[in-house]
């Protein structure tokens, strides 16, 4: 929308009005030593033109590098109408549907969503998405202890071969409420749960196992054998998935004899480009019989007094949404925007489009995995059936090189050395259904012409 500021006329009479002689005056609850005394590194205020040339000049300076850095941010194919109609007005400004009357639209979209989440990863309910994957993990799994039977039991069992990041916010999120997280290490050769690791834990009183697939290294988990291992052991099952994966992978409400109880997971390959962070969003879905313990918004179809389809938030208060501490809800705006993108994508691309995108890039990972074990001293980690990534060894320290190859216009992968040092100078690589024959070569050569 335009900006109109107000004159300074204007803005005196406004103080005038109030009782304040300056706008400081409205913020000296501040403490002096707070204040910022100037903004070193900002330029002085520009007109609009001048402003267009700044940030044109700083775009340009990102350039445009061929990616191959996955690590939970996915560079993927976006139809040219999912930003269209999403930045429509009617969907750009829409607020919170607190109020049904006026938000019909919204719900209904949102109500679509969940649909289509559920029908994704086969599970009964969705939640309108939560703040993003990370904190979908930490959501999911204090409403698995919310919905635990077992009064006093809060102990997850977290495999180690779960992204770091997530791993870290689950901690944060998590801690101070009483939530034990136990380490599950992985299998050296394979990538994937250690079986060794699992049966150590058999016999404890546990309230969830978490089953990422595919895993942070991209190998695919025995998803059917770990679900049925935690409902044996009284645990229930939380799956953390690639939403695009299920486009070719079993859904969690399919995993072994009984079903995922949870599934969660970063919704950011269902239409959300890359950008510097986020924002993203996070779904939530699960078995009916724990809708009540669901956090975020829900969105229901109901019939008004003359029989017409209607659509408003249901199951929940919205004082649930705003106790801050207590709510039940990390939901936002932004987050209702990625969800009406992730919509249009899924609407658009449809199933078959969502399975071709997903068997173009498990294709592209293993051309890109046989291509780079071709270049001396490079070799792949893990034996393991892998999506979309994939763990490769080089005979020197990842940092530098990745760094070379930034400097000839690749982004060469994610350096695991900080969060896996046992895996020695390891880096893992993704390539999606946007790269070429010709781009996975134009890596192969530059990681060879960086190692010399």
């Amino acid at each position: 929308m335009p900006f109109i500021p107000h004159t300074q006329a204007e803005i005196g009479a406004m103080l005038e009005a109030i009782g304040v002689p300056e706008i400081s005056a409205l913020f000296d609850e501040i403490p002096p030593q707070l204040v910022c005394e100037g903004l070193p590194g900002v330029p002085e205020r520009m007109g609009e033109l001048e402003i267009a040339r700044l940030m044109q000049a700083r775009a340009a300076q990102d350039g445009q590098l061929l990616n191959f850095v996955g690590a939970g941010a996915y560079e993927h194919h976006i139809p040219a109408a999912v930003w269209e109609i999403t930045t429509r007005g009617e969907f750009y400004s829409a607020y919170t549907p607190y109020q049904a009357e006026a938000s019909q639209g919204t719900l209904q979209l949102l109500y679509e969503y969940q649909s289509m989440m559920t029908a994704l990863t086969g599970m009964d309910v969705s939640n309108a998405s939560l703040y993003d994957g990370a904190s979908a993990l930490a959501e999911a799994l204090l409403m698995a202890v919310r919905a635990n039977p077992k009064p006093g039991v809060a102990r997850v069992l977290m495999p180690r071969a779960v992204h770091p990041f997530y791993r870290s916010a689950v901690q944060a999120i998590t801690g101070a409420q009483g939530l034990e997280l136990l380490e599950l290490d992985y299998d050296r050769a394979l990538g994937s749960v250690a079986p060794a690791a699992l049966e150590a834990c058999a016999g404890q009183e546990l309230t969830a196992l978490v089953i990422p697939q595919p895993n942070f290294f991209g190998v695919l988990e025995d998803v059917d054998a770990l679900t049925d291992w935690a409902h044996a052991h009284g645990a229930f099952a939380v799956a953390l998935v690639n939403p695009l994966s299920l486009g070719v992978l079993k859904p969690p409400g399919e995993w072994g004899a009984r079903g995922a109880d949870i599934a969660c997971g970063e919704g950011q390959p269902l239409g959300a480009p890359l950008a510097s962070g986020g924002p993203y969003f996070g779904f939530l879905t699960a078995r009916q019989a724990f809708v009540r313990q669901m956090p975020g918004r829900i969105v229901g179809r109901t019939v008004d007094l003359d029989g017409k389809t209607g659509y408003t938030l249901t199951l929940q208060a919205r004082e649930q949404h705003i106790r801050r501490a207590k709510a039940t809800s990390n939901i936002c705006t932004n987050q209702g925007l990625l969800v009406t993108a992730a919509t249009i994508f899924m609407s658009l691309v449809g199933a078959e489009g969502l399975a071709r995108a997903a068997g173009h890039s498990v294709a592209n990972t293993r051309q890109l995995r046989q291509l780079l074990a071709g270049v001396p001293g490079v070799a792949g980690v893990f034996g393991g059936d892998a999506f979309h990534e994939s763990v490769m060894r080089l005979p020197v320290r990842a940092a530098p090189v990745l760094a070379k190859l930034a400097r000839s216009g690749i982004f060469g992968g994610f350096d695991l050395s900080r969060y896996y040092p046992e895996l020695g100078h390891s880096i893992l690589v993704c390539a999606t259904e946007t790269k070429t024959p010709a781009d996975l070569q134009r890596y192969a050569a530059a990681l060879a012409a960086a190692l010399t």
